[in-house]
């Protein structure tokens, strides 16, 4: 092959820069690693296990002509179009020890592809009886490579892609022709990404206590589009939400930025929520590679459901399932129902000056107003509050007279102000004001039916079907809690 125009890859040891091969054979002490000589004598009883390496070829492949760049099939291991790709052998004895069988084409260490189409493979040498009993791969932070072998053996393939600048630790179980137990380590590191390949995710909401309504929210460093599914799926795959106790929940893609999370129902009370990445190295397609993102956790109170009904004019206050307070409340007049459905706390804010050329209404009309409002609870981005109105509490628990505020007495308000924190849920019922839209003015996630929400997420309802977490943290994520 002309070596012009051409990138390689090779195994490479993650201290030494070399491949390391050094570990017991399964159920068997670890020993140190004989000369190749004394190996080459055991050779009669001992499987060699075999890595197979891949090059990307780019240029002209000697008499063959021009080569597309790529990855070849390397199910044969043959030669053809695939001679672009090279084998490193790895002697596995059944004493523990193991041995790095020189090859030419490996002359210095480079770094494994970690393109999604690179594959990683072991199989037993050609001319070796047997087969590979286990396999198991993981990663500098324990995350475990999904991989499967072959029908009887002959083969094990990694079936997730590989992440860029990591270190991998392979361990090889096999047993030779005459069933002998053999068995390796290795030790390989992958390519770093390429400058400016790296896709980030911003966590929200930021550390705290929050309720039982509060969504998750991921922010992407750069847009992954509608039409690129495989990359919004392994974008979704790496965004992992745990928590204790353990909930249903996915993802839901608003838009090509940003992702939201929720559970099926609303968190449970003291619920401990974590968030964290795992797309650091991942291959992402035209979208380069996955970079570090910082995690999250926060914790959930008590549930508060404040329950307004505006047609009996009153709000019944719930905090885990009991009522606590029910308030006579005002809520929008004709020309400015209040909006229905559920909402969610955003922020609240002792005193504020709320205006109504804000909200569109002219200066010198009727409607007009400017007043200073107390204990103001924001429950949506244009200006819905749950506020103080001393102006109006003859009319609360009677008739609606606001312009879509909720408003009570100075007294309801400041108690619900020291009730309730962002995250609590407030709903709204029988306003006859429009529903309360999902994603663009709050929080109004909630108002989406679960099968709505799972119609957002990139995964199949397969991926997307939550599963309690193993005893280890796996490498490929799933939107679950």
């Amino acid at each position: 092959m002309a070596k012009s125009r051409t990138q390689a890859w090779s195994a490479a040891a993650a201290v030494t820069g070399a491949l390391l091969a050094v570990a017991a054979a399964p159920g068997q002490p670890a020993g140190g690693s004989g000369p190749l000589d004394r190996a080459a004598a055991g050779a009669a009883r001992d499987a060699a296990v075999t890595l197979l390496v891949g090059r990307a070829v780019d240029g002209e492949d000697g008499d063959r002509g021009p080569v597309t760049a790529g990855w070849c099939e390397a199910g044969a291991f043959r030669g053809g179009p695939c001679g672009a790709w090279r084998e490193q052998r790895i002697l596995a004895t059944a004493h523990g020890a193991a041995s790095v069988l020189p090859d030419p084409a490996f002359r210095r260490p480079e770094a494994l592809p970690t393109d999604a189409g690179g594959p990683l493979e072991i199989a037993l040498a050609r001319s070796q009886a047997g087969g590979l009993t286990d396999v198991t791969v993981h990663d500098g932070h324990g995350r475990h490579l999904a991989g499967a072998l072959a029908p009887g053996g002959g083969r094990w393939r990694n079936t997730e892609p590989l992440r860029a600048g990591e270190t991998y630790t392979v361990r090889v179980g096999a047993q030779d022709g005459d069933g002998t137990p053999v068995g390796v380590t290795m030790a390989f590191r992958t390519a770093p990404p390429a400058d400016g390949g790296r896709l980030t995710a911003e966590f929200g909401p930021r550390p705290g206590t929050y309720g039982a309504g509060e969504i998750v929210t991921a922010v992407l460093s750069s847009p992954v589009p509608a039409e690129d599914a495989d990359a919004r799926a392994r974008v979704e795959q790496g965004l992992q939400v745990t928590s204790e106790p353990h909930v249903e929940g996915a993802w839901h893609w608003v838009d090509d930025t940003t992702l939201h999370f929720r559970p099926r129902t609303y968190w449970p009370a003291h619920t401990v929520v974590r968030v964290r990445s795992g797309l650091d190295g991942v291959e992402l397609g035209g979208h380069g590679y996955g970079g570090p993102s910082e995690p999250l956790e926060f914790t959930v109170a008590d549930r508060i459901e404040a329950v307004t009904d505006s047609a009996a004019h009153e709000m019944t206050v719930r905090r885990n399932g009991r009522v606590i307070r029910t308030i006579p409340v005002t809520t929008g007049k004709a020309g400015f129902l209040t909006r229905s459905g559920i909402k969610v706390v955003l922020g609240k804010e002792a005193k504020v000056r709320m205006r109504g050329d804000t909200v569109g209404i002219q200066k010198g009309t009727k409607e007009f107003y400017d007043l200073p409002v107390l204990y103001a609870t924001r429950v949506t981005w244009s200006g819905e509050y749950v506020h103080a109105a001393p102006w109006s509490v003859e009319a609360q628990g009677e008739e609606n007279v606001s312009h879509g505020c909720t408003g009570m007495s100075t007294e309801d308000a400041a108690w619900f102000f020291e009730t309730v924190r962002e995250g609590d849920i407030v709903e709204v019922v029988n306003s006859g004001g429009a529903p309360m839209a999902p994603f663009d003015n709050g929080f109004g996630d909630w108002n989406m039916d679960w099968r709505t929400w799972l119609s957002g997420s990139a995964l199949t309802p397969a991926a997307a079907r939550p599963e309690p977490l193993a005893g280890h943290t796996p490498s490929r994520l799933h939107p679950t809690t």
